[in-house]
């Protein structure tokens, strides 16, 4: 349980007025296809940032951290782009992008404590953004959790903190994840649309005797979305669109990707776009297989993407390929690496009976690195955004 509330007492002198959460995600399929007007498939973990929270009647906020260890003051005031520089940007960026969709919010005394674990590209950040916009939601009245179309605003006003003012220039996946996402299925998320549609995720029944597992990896590599790779990516992305004459590569027909390619200026376009047309395509793909049961097919796909992210996107790391190989050999059905890249984490599909022999095998395989040790955890699909207390 949360420390969130007794933390706040101690630190603030006063009893929380309530608790809200939300979740860290994993994406199974569909990378850096959200800011390319493409389709994801996340599904929300059953870690979660719990936000402890006080209104105030200033415009003062003041942000502890159970993690970092520190208490933080921000004026309201001084919040826009660029500024906070620090950890709390993802908190202040909240308020400020309410404020800007037309929302009256005060300051609040927030203490925050989280499971996610930090730079494993489990969405930390989102988590943090989507549990203070949902105390934010109730603590000022603004109905943003009342259903999916408000809950679907409240995650574009997050999308903007963590654009502008903490200045990662991602898509809408992460924060769509952790305020729409439902427990036991994937969101399959329309990122041009909005549209979403929730696709059960049960692989303890989709595959016989035994059933299958979602084994995820903390290769301990640090991840960052802000240090200009990301924002390079998604540049080469919007050249290759303009290049074709497209609105985004979302445009683009798989059947005659080849003739699209052979119009792009150089290798680099030609490759980053081939990642983004084709991992669209197998979101669709990986839909498909879920409904049908056949996660051999999945496993493929998985196999699949990271393969693409790692030879044609270029975002994977020396950390995530070998613990993406350490768990095939083990038996894994497929694995991939998951989130934006650089470091961070991987999945994989692992039989029940097999979770150790994979650990096992992705530790052995760091150790015979000496590299920083992993962690692997199951998973299990979890609920969206909520208030707890």
């Amino acid at each position: 349980m949360t420390r969130a509330p007794e933390t706040h007492r101690t630190v603030f002198g006063a009893e929380p007025a309530g608790v809200w959460s939300a979740p860290g995600r994993v994406n199974l399929i569909g990378e850096h296809t959200d800011y390319n007007d493409g389709l994801v498939l996340p599904i929300a973990l059953p870690h979660r940032t719990y936000a402890a929270c006080s209104p105030r009647t200033d415009r003062l906020l003041r942000v502890h951290s159970a993690q970092v260890e520190e208490t933080v003051e921000v004026d309201l005031d001084t919040v826009g782009p660029g500024s906070p520089q620090d950890w709390t940007a993802y908190v202040a960026g909240v308020l400020w992008a309410l404020g800007r969709a037309g929302h009256e919010v005060r300051g609040l005394d927030v203490t925050v404590d989280s499971e996610v674990p930090l730079g494993a590209g489990l969405s930390s950040s989102a988590a943090l953004e989507c549990a203070v916009g949902a105390a934010a939601s109730d603590l000022f009245g603004l109905d943003l959790l009342v259903d999916d179309d408000a809950r679907a605003r409240l995650a574009l006003a997050c999308v903007q903190a963590e654009n502008d003012v903490a200045g990662a220039m991602t898509g809408g996946m992460d924060q769509s994840a952790a305020l729409l996402c439902r427990a036991d299925h994937a969101l399959l998320l329309d990122c041009r649309s909005g549209a979403t549609e929730h696709v059960p995720f049960d692989l303890g029944g989709a595959a016989g005797e035994g059933g299958y597992v979602l084994l995820v990896t903390d290769t301990r590599a640090a991840h960052a979305l802000n240090d200009g790779q990301y924002a390079q990516r998604r540049s080469a992305a919007e050249q290759a669109a303009s290049e074709l004459g497209v609105s985004s590569l979302r445009d683009v027909d798989p059947a005659t990707l080849d003739v699209a390619l052979a119009r792009l200026s150089d290798d680099v376009l030609r490759r980053r776009a081939r990642h983004v047309v084709t991992e669209i395509d197998r979101v669709r793909s990986a839909v498909a297989a879920l409904r049908e049961g056949d996660l051999a097919e999945v496993g493929r796909l998985f196999d699949a993407s990271h393969s693409s992210l790692r030879d044609d996107y270029e975002v994977s790391c020396a950390e995530l390929d070998v613990s993406v190989d350490a768990a095939r050999a083990a038996g894994a059905l497929g694995a991939r690496m998951t989130g934006g890249g650089f470091g961070g984490s991987s999945i994989a599909l692992v039989q029940v009976g097999g979770v150790d022999e994979a650990r096992h095998g992705i530790l052995e395989a760091f150790a015979e690195r000496a590299w920083t040790e992993p962690r692997s955890f199951v998973v299990t699909a979890g609920d969206a955004a909520r208030r707890d207390s």
